[in-house]
Formats: structure tokens, C-alpha cells, sequence
């Protein structure tokens, strides 16, 4: 079964990027400071913060301080055994991204309190070449970037 995910690059304080999994009505959270990779090799810290709301899916704009794009979106079906809930209690949750910009497996692995880890897994979407987070910096749905709404 497919669910919706978003990542936005959010320019807030820090320039970070917020990965958002659809579970169980709301979106699961983490804040990615240097964005999510393709290259398997790359450990990226994930910090665990509050759930959103669904209609936060395709927010977009200046919010507060800071500016957001929804730099990713698509779907994702689970690759880990058992339920999202079950997986995020256990802190090993293994999805595979349908995104316009990512694809391809992806583990989210606890370290301890909200620090997790976001790691590519090795198939044919990864690419060690590919820098996305860096090079890739506009909307998947305005084209616009963080600059352009500051």
C-alpha cells in the first residue's frame, strides 16, 4: 500500500530539510540538516520532531522567520515488517521512495532519544555522484526557491 511523503527544504534559523512520512493520519517528522543523500555511504543525522497535520503536505511560503518549498513529494511503501507504528517504536523503519527527485529504499534508524538516522540503501536509485540536497534547491511544485519567498 501507498502512502504520501513531502520533503521540504525549510530556511528557517538553519537551513535544514524537513522529511514528512504519512502515518496514521498525520505526518511522522524529522528535521535532515543536510538533506537527505543518494550515496549509501552517507550517514545523515534525522532528528525526530513533532508530527504535522495532513494538509501541511503541500505548504509552502514564507512561514514565521524562515521560508519553505516542497523541495520532494511522492509516495512510499513500506519495506519493513509489521505496521509504520510498530517500526518507529522499534526505531528501524525501512520505506521505498517514489519521489520526483528521490527514489529508491531509505532506513530511518534510532541512535537514541529523537536522533535517528536517514541512510540510503544500496539498490538502483543510489548514486554517490548525486548531490541533491545541494545542487536540486527548487519547488517540485512552484519551481520557486527558499530565496524567492524571503
Amino acid at each position: 500500500m501507498s502512502h504520501r511523503f513531502v520533503i521540504q527544504r525549510h530556511h528557517a534559523s538553519t537551513l535544514h530539510f524537513d522529511v514528512r512520512l504519512e502515518i496514521d493520519g498525520v505526518l511522522v517528522s524529522w528535521a535532515v540538516p543536510k538533506g537527505p543523500s543518494t550515496d549509501p555511504a552517507q550517514r545523515r543525522l534525522a532528528k525526530r520532531v513533532d508530527d504535522h497535520a495532513l494538509d501541511h503536505i503541500d505548504v509552502e511560503g514564507r512561514l514565521g522567520t524562515g521560508t519553505v518549498i516542497v523541495w520532494d513529494t511522492g509516495t512510499y511503501e513500506m519495506r519493513t515488517e509489521g505496521t509504520a507504528a510498530e517500526a518507529l517504536a522499534n526505531g528501524h523503519l525501512t520505506v521505498e521512495l517514489h519521489g520526483q527527485k528521490l527514489g529508491g529504499g531509505y532506513a530511518f534508524l534510532r541512535t537514541g532519544g529523537d536522533d535517528w538516522l536517514m541512510i540510503k540503501t544500496k539498490d538502483d536509485a543510489a548514486d554517490r555522484h548525486r548531490d541533491p540536497a545541494q545542487d536540486e534547491n527548487t519547488s517540485v511544485l512552484t519551481g520557486r526557491t527558499n530565496d524567492d519567498y524571503a
